[in-house]
C-alpha cells in the first residue's frame, strides 16, 4: 500500500517533524540524540500539578484560628478524629500544627523516611492568576510580564544547553508533546505511550519512506529529522517483547503499585519503563491534570491527593535501585484563595506547596519562611504571600542534578534568595 502525503504528514507530526515536512521552522522537541548505557547517570523528574493546586489543603496549618475561621472544615485538614491529617514535624512555625492531607499517606511515608522535602509558601514572585500566563512564566523561568515578553525559550533548555552531555542524553516528555520548558531546546521527545511499542505510526513501509526523506535533508531540520527517527528506533529495540515480537506490558517492581493512582499511573510508568531501558534518560517532564477545584473541592481533592500520593510513592519505590540519582520536583502554577468560596471550592491564589523527592533530598524538613496567614501578612489582603520563590527550589534541584553551581542564564535576571539546603550533597552521582 503506498502511503499518501497526509499519512506522512500524520506520521511526521507524530515525531515531532510535521512542521519540517510542510518545508515551516522546526518545532520545540524536534529531533533527539542519545548514547546507549547510561545508567549512572542523574535523572530529574519535573511534574506539574496543572491546574493551580490549594497548598493550604495539601499542607494545612491546621490550628491557625485565620485559617479556620476562613474555611470549612472539608477544605482543611483536621487535627482530630477519624479524618485527622498527619502531623509534620520541623514546620515552617513550630507555633503552628501543619497537617498533610489525611489521602496522603504515602507522602508522608516518604517525608518521615527523610526523602522527601516540603516548601510551602512557594510560587510566583507577581501576583498572577491566569492559569496561561502563570504556566508561561514558570516554564519560560521568570516572573513577571516584561520577562517572559523577552523570553524565548523554557528553563529546562536553558540548561540543557550549558550541558556538555545533554545532546548524548535522553530528554522526555511523557506525554502527547514537549512542555514549555523545553522550548528551544530540540531533543525532547514526547512519550505518551509504549504499551503498544514506539515505531513511526501509519502503514509499515513509513519508516523508510521517512528515513529517506531525511538522508540528504540538510541544516537543522535534516539532522534532527534523522535525530529522531534514530531515537525512535533504538527506544523501540529496547523493549522487550514477546515470541510473536509483540512489546510485552509493563511489570513495575511491586505488583498493582500504580493502580490506584488513576490517569496518573501512566506518565510515571513510562518514565520509570525509560529509566530502566538503560538508554541514558536524563530529564523527564510529567503532568497531572485535574486541580483547578473552584467547586466540590472537598471529595476531588481527596482522590486527587491519593492519586498524587500513591503515584510518587509507586514510582520511588519502582526505580529503588536509582535512588540516589534520583530527583522529583513537584511543582504548580499557582495557589489557590485563602478563603473558601460559596460552590464549597478556592478561586485562582498565589501562594502554593512545592514538594521534592529523592535519594541526596535532605527531607523530613519543611523548607522556607511562613509568611502567615493574618489580614495584614496575606498578598493583597486575600491570597497566601509567596515566601519561597519556585526559581530558588528549582535553581538547587539543577545545581544538584549538575553537580555544581547553574548557569545565570537559566533564570535570566534572578538574583537569587539565600540557599535552602535541600540537598545533602550537591551531587546526585557518584562522579
Amino acid at each position: 500500500m503506498r502511503p499518501s502525503r497526509r499519512d506522512i504528514l500524520r506520521a511526521g507530526i507524530s515525531v515531532g517533524l510535521g512542521a519540517a515536512l510542510d518545508g515551516l521552522s522546526p518545532l520545540p522537541g524536534l529531533g533527539l540524540a542519545f548514547a546507549e548505557g547510561n545508567a549512572a547517570g542523574p535523572l530529574l523528574v519535573v511534574l506539574h500539578l496543572r491546574g493551580g493546586a490549594d497548598g493550604l489543603h495539601l499542607l494545612s496549618p491546621a490550628d491557625d484560628p485565620d485559617f479556620v475561621a476562613a474555611r470549612q472544615s472539608e477544605l482543611r485538614v483536621a487535627t482530630t478524629g477519624a479524618d485527622a491529617g498527619h502531623r509534620i514535624d520541623h514546620s515552617p512555625d513550630e507555633r503552628i500544627d501543619f497537617r498533610l492531607h489525611p489521602q496522603a499517606n504515602a507522602l508522608f511515608d516518604l517525608y518521615r523516611e527523610g526523602h522527601l522535602a516540603l516548601i510551602p509558601a512557594a510560587g510566583l514572585a507577581a501576583a498572577i492568576r491566569s492559569h496561561f500566563v502563570a504556566i508561561d512564566m514558570i516554564e519560560h523561568g521568570v516572573a513577571d510580564a516584561a520577562a517572559l515578553a523577552r523570553s524565548d525559550s523554557g528553563w529546562l533548555a536553558r540548561y540543557l544547553r550549558g550541558q556538555t552531555k545533554a545532546t548524548s542524553a535522553l530528554t522526555v516528555a511523557a506525554a502527547g508533546a514537549p512542555s514549555g520548558e523545553y522550548l528551544g531546546w530540540g531533543k525532547a521527545l514526547s512519550v505518551p505511550d509504549l504499551g503498544g511499542g514506539f515505531g513511526v505510526p501509519g502503514v509499515p513501509p513509513m519508516a523508510q519512506l521517512l528515513g529517506k526523506v531525511y538522508a540528504d535533508a540538510q541544516g537543522a531540520v535534516g539532522a534532527a529529522g534523522r535525530d529522531a527517527l534514530a531515537a525512535i528506533k533504538l527506544v523501540d529495540e529496547h523493549l522487550p517483547r514477546d515470541d510473536q515480537g509483540k512489546p510485552i506490558a509493563y511489570q513495575p517492581a511491586q505488583k498493582g503499585a500504580y493502580d490506584l493512582a488513576g490517569d496518573f499511573a501512566r506518565p510515571l510508568k513510562v518514565v520509570a519503563q525509560l529509566a530502566k531501558l538503560d538508554v541514558g534518560l536524563s530529564v523527564a517532564t510529567v503532568d497531572f491534570g485535574g486541580w483547578d477545584t473552584h467547586e466540590n473541592q472537598p471529595g476531588r481533592f481527596r482522590v486527587l491527593v491519593e492519586r498524587l500520593s500513591v503515584g510518587l510513592s509507586a514510582f520511588w519505590n519502582d526505580l529503588a535501585p536509582r535512588h540516589d540519582r534520583l530527583t522529583i520536583v513537584v511543582q504548580t502554577e499557582f495557589g489557590r484563595r485563602f478563603r473558601s468560596n460559596r460552590s464549597a471550592g478556592t478561586d485562582h491564589g498565589r501562594g502554593s506547596l512545592m514538594m521534592v523527592l529523592g535519594g541526596k533530598v535532605q527531607g523530613g524538613v519543611c523548607y522556607g519562611s511562613w509568611p502567615g496567614l493574618k489580614a495584614k501578612d496575606l498578598d493583597e489582603g486575600v491570597d497566601l504571600a509567596v515566601a519561597t520563590d519556585y526559581r530558588q527550589v528549582v535553581s538547587e534541584v539543577l545545581a544538584a542534578h549538575r553537580g555544581g553551581p547553574v548557569a545565570k542564564d537559566v533564570f535570566p535576571g534572578y538574583a537569587g534568595q539565600a540557599r535552602l539546603g535541600l540537598f545533602r550533597d550537591d551531587r546526585l552521582s557518584h562522579g
